[in-house]
């Protein structure tokens, strides 16, 4: 279906007459790109966008981050990783989800993982507190709100891995008061809550009973369940328990990933949204395109065998030159619009109210597909809907509306159980 975008125009510009207002509707499917673009631009700024998944605290950790500007200040643009203030601005994202990362290697060692989430958490409130002209805490959708109005990038966080929950069910309250908003349930590995689809070990085929305590406990103080990076029988578990709706913060369509656990199939697309929940679209190269893992690994190996017969490291000017030439014109990257096939692809199964967006950015490397390789790049995803005929509320609610829908919900539920 063709969709058509409002633009409100001055009558004085138009019949050069006074203040009244004229519609006119414009067919951005024939726009050109340019133009389309422009369009784009102007609904980021707009709009509020919340990304589910940016992986900044423990980029900030891996940095040396100490809030000096020698080591690590993304409140001014940085040369390296995904996020920082100008281009957060530049690509009009307000609301991104600092992911308090928990490595599933320290669930060896008793208070390592709450710990780090501690610390975390503690180093994305200080940036805050930092640049609080440029970043502020939210803990709420009205938060988000309230900081949009006023220029600032909101910082809501996001557990990656119940880990840090160790084994007292306590330090589910304890890590709302902290600031939590989601939880994702595993990471890399089963840990005590439940199986993980990159584990080939399968502890409890599903949530253990330590699990299905955490989920009910997290719907009565009012923390998203994230079903991100669980196995497929946590999952069902996860949401034949949960009272509220849930979300997978940065996954994407097993459709185009075969045999790719760690994405979403069509079950479990629509087990999530009949619960009500949000599926948000992971960025990364092997999530979104199953060429891309076999592309890339052919690149790899033929500049390993080039630096090696011509005795020459990365670091040398040679090779760099090289190395970009070779990389451009085998370019192993999926590009914006295999992301938005993966949107077309959940709302085409089960509707637009149940899409969103979680990049992962800061955390999948250099696989991230071009045309979204930062944060300044998102209207060049929404230039892309709006090609594909998206009208601008379904773009709405992609960008926000559908987590909004649900983090309320979450909050409404526990409201309920005080």
């Amino acid at each position: 279906m063709r969709r058509y975008f409002t633009l409100v125009i001055a009558s004085s510009l138009v019949f050069g007459c006074s203040s009244r207002e004229a519609e006119v509707t414009v067919d951005y499917t024939k726009m050109s790109d340019e133009q389309r673009l422009e369009v784009a631009k102007e609904i980021a700024h707009e709009t509020i966008m919340v990304d589910g998944h940016v992986d900044l605290p423990y980029r900030m950790k891996v940095g040396g981050f100490t809030l000096q500007r020698e080591v690590l200040d993304v409140s001014v643009r940085t040369p390296d990783g995904n996020f920082d203030f100008p281009r957060a601005k530049e690509g009009g994202l307000d609301a991104p989800f600092m992911s308090i990362y928990i490595p599933a290697g320290l669930q060896q060692k008793a208070g390592s993982s709450k710990g780090l989430a501690d610390s975390l958490i503690l180093m994305t409130e200080r940036l805050a507190e930092t640049f609080p002209d440029k970043f502020a805490m939210a803990y709420s959708p009205a938060d988000v709100e309230r900081n949009f109005a006023e220029g600032k990038v909101s910082l809501p966080m996001g557990m990656e891995n119940g880990s840090a929950l160790e084994d007292d069910i306590s330090n589910v309250e304890y890590f709302h008061g902290r600031g939590i908003r989601y939880i994702t349930l595993t990471h890399g590995k089963a840990n005590l809550i439940g199986d993980s689809s990159y584990d080939t070990v399968r502890l409890y085929n599903g949530l253990s009973e330590y699990g299905e305590q955490v989920v009910a406990e997290m719907n009565r103080v009012g923390i998203m369940v994230d079903v991100s990076h669980v196995s497929d029988e946590t999952f069902k578990d996860a949401l034949a328990i949960t009272k509220a709706p849930a979300i997978a913060s940065h996954s994407s369509v097993r459709a185009f990933t075969p045999g790719f656990e760690r994405n979403m199939n069509d079950e479990l697309i629509q087990a999530l949204a009949k619960n009500g929940g949000v599926m948000m679209i992971n960025f990364g190269g092997t999530f979104i395109d199953s060429a891309y893992a076999a592309g890339s690994t052919a690149v790899r190996e033929h500049l390993v065998n080039w630096l090696a017969e011509n005795n020459l490291s990365r670091r040398d000017s040679a090779a760099q030159a090289y190395i970009s030439e070779y990389t451009a014109a085998n370019n192993p990257f999926p590009t914006v619009q295999r992301v938005a096939d993966h949107i077309d692809y959940v709302k085409n199964l089960v509707g637009i109210d149940y899409v969103g967006l979680g990049s992962d950015f800061d955390g999948v490397g250099d696989t991230l597909p071009t045309g979204l390789k930062d944060v300044s790049m998102y209207p060049n995803l929404i230039a892309e809907l709006l090609k594909r005929g998206y009208s601008r509320e379904e773009i709405e609610k992609i960008c926000y509306k559908n987590v909004f829908r649900v983090w309320q919900a979450v909050e409404d539920y526990a409201a309920g159980q005080k």
